[in-house]
């Protein structure tokens, strides 16, 4: 079941950086005819942001099928952090992109060149700002449904894009408006700091995750899936960190169990436990635990029946949480 899983996801995964490459190549050939109908530089710098996308979604449909490959000896944890890459060098394009812009749109307002044919173009522009909205929302939502860090980095860039494009249809109305040329590059510039910020952004985020970045919200779902297969004999869980390979994660702990099971129970109940854990996590995984024994002072929050060796009496179970999972020694030590 597990394995037929990973494959419909690596085909919609698939199927979704396909989309992005054709769609940003459909999207692109509509700015450069609004670019060429109107010479304007606010246009202009929405070309070239989209010539980012192409290359991006290009890059990113290579990544997909890398990072789908399973583990193998060269690779024991497969091959996810490749997504990494991908949304690292998206971010770079963008940042390019957005210097680019601002030297062009600097230019246009130094020798400014009249943009002709306003209406036409801004008909254009709406038109590929309403496809790129369909498919920021498209790659976001397979991003966060499939565990793809590159479609979501995708995502946020195509969706800022709108935002680009929204900024260059109010330029051009307020041109078509009011006749003031200067207006036309300096929205473009606004344009090109808007993408520097974004393109930072996509770069930091991916950074984080080739460098296993603490995921707060990685940690709260695994907090969760702990809690729900938390059966007596798991007494304490501390001392956790999560590596992620893109959608793969693995995940070492420490485990108190009973100091008083042998090697074969604490084995079994351990391997039950880690199954179980990982059916819940919303991400591909494994976890690896160090078994530690009980000390006395686990006694009132551990809820083993009939324990042999208690010291003191159980009053109640202290429930999982991010901040104790990560401590490097148990809370109630």
């Amino acid at each position: 079941m597990v394995t037929q899983s990973i494959t419909v996801s690596d085909k919609i995964r698939n199927r979704a950086a396909w989309v992005s490459a054709l769609a940003s190549i459909a999207i692109f050939s509509l700015k450069v005819a609004a670019y060429r109908m109107t010479g304007s530089a606010a246009v202009l710098s929405d070309a070239l942001e989209s010539i980012v996308n192409v290359v991006a979604s290009l890059v990113a449909l290579y990544v997909i099928r890398i990072s789908a490959q399973p583990a193998d000896r060269e690779h024991p944890y497969g091959h996810g952090k490749a997504e990494y890459f991908s949304a690292t060098f998206e971010g770079g394009l963008v940042l390019s992109a957005s210097i680019l812009i601002i030297y062009e749109s600097v230019k246009s307002l130094i020798f400014p060149a009249p943009p002709q044919k306003l209406e036409i173009g801004m008909a254009i522009v709406s038109v590929a700002a309403l496809l790129n909205l369909l498919l920021g929302l498209y790659l976001k939502h397979v991003g966060k449904t499939h565990q793809s860090d590159a479609l979501k980095a995708s995502g946020v860039h195509v969706l800022s894009d709108v935002i680009t494009t929204a900024g260059v249809i109010v330029g051009l109305g307020l041109v078509l408006l009011t006749d003031i040329q200067w207006i036309d590059p300096v929205i473009a510039i606004l344009i090109g700091l808007h993408l520097a910020w974004s393109g930072y952004n996509i770069v930091r985020e991916s950074m984080g995750g080739l460098m296993d970045e603490i995921s707060e919200s990685s940690l709260q779902d695994l907090c969760g899936a702990l809690e729900k297969n938390r059966q007596p004999g798991i007494i304490n869980i501390h001392q956790l960190r999560i590596m992620r390979n893109g959608r793969f994660h693995h995940v070492d702990a420490h485990l108190v169990v009973p100091e008083y099971w042998d090697i074969s129970k604490a084995h079994g109940e351990t391997l039950e436990f880690e199954k179980s854990v990982v059916k819940d996590y919303v991400f591909d995984g494994e976890l690896a635990f160090h078994l530690d024994p009980c000390k006395k002072s686990y006694c009132p929050e551990c809820d083993m029946p009939d324990c042999p060796i208690r010291l003191q009496p159980y009053q109640s179970r202290t429930p999982f949480t991010v901040k104790s999972l990560t401590a490097e020694v148990p809370e109630s030590n």
